[in-house]
């Protein structure tokens, strides 16, 4: 639009004319509405979303590496844990029922609660043994155990190279790798088993006291050693976390 100015300054000087821009129409002024919105709405480009999936994925990555030696002594305290709470009740239970409890560490073996795994000690059974009246009285194992339990996943009974007896001294020197089960220096468990009796001590299957040293952790990672004794006169249950190399309470 032009549009002629006169002043009076300029008036000798001829007339001045100065441009003015026409308002925009209804229309116009509403399509470019739409285009700045249109602009701002718009989303990431692919380069853009695949270099944030990229980094995700990196950072993600970092952290399972750094959580995975966390999550490794998890499972081994978990694995210690049960093994400490079980035998812990099969002696309160022996005392509060009056009844011997028969502990044994099993195979694993097709159809029970211990998955097969190389025959390697995966589970926990308590039974109970059933006393028979006559003269004199006999008991023996009931049919069944009335809890088996699977120690916690990748956690075995074993010992790792290396790794010293717990504090205790139950064994008398170094268990002998792999082996994890000990009753006093003898490897595995007396043939005649081994109970927690009505009066809380732990035996063997003659009622002879008998110290008992288990030893656990995960294969081929020796931070994981944990231990778990039962003193025999008393029946007392310990634990101990290790690093392959040194125990601590």
């Amino acid at each position: 639009m032009l549009v002629r100015y006169d002043d009076e300054n300029v008036a000798e000087h001829g007339r001045s004319w100065i441009w003015l821009s026409a308002p925009k129409r209804g229309s116009q002024a509403h399509l470019d509405k739409a285009v700045v919105r249109r602009r701002t709405m718009g989303g990431f480009s692919i380069i853009e979303l695949l270099t944030s999936m990229l980094i995700i994925l990196v950072v993600a990555g970092m952290a399972v590496i750094e959580m995975q030696p966390m999550w490794q002594q998890i499972q081994a305290n978990a694995g210690m844990d049960q093994v400490k709470s079980t035998l812990r009740q099969a002696r309160e239970l022996a005392i509060s029922e009056r009844r011997t409890i028969a502990v044994q560490f099993l195979n694993a073996a097709t159809g029970t609660a211990c998955l097969p795994s190389g025959g390697i000690l995966t589970c926990i059974a308590l039974t109970q043994m059933v006393v028979t009246a006559g003269t004199p009285p006999t008991q023996a194992l009931a049919a069944s155990p009335f809890l088996v339990l699977p120690i916690e996943s990748r956690v075995q009974l074993r010992s790792f190279t290396g790794e010293p007896d717990t504090p205790d001294g139950f064994i008398g020197s170094a268990p002998a790798p792999p082996n994890g089960l000990y009753y006093g220096s003898n490897t595995g468990a007396p043939a005649t088993g081994m109970a927690f009796q009505s009066d809380g001590t732990f035996t063997d299957g003659n009622g002879n006291p008998i110290n008992l040293s288990l030893f656990i952790g995960e294969v081929g990672i020796p931070s994981s050693a944990r231990a778990v004794t039962v003193l025999g006169n008393t029946g007392r249950v310990f634990a101990y976390h290790g690093t392959g190399t040194a125990w601590f309470r």
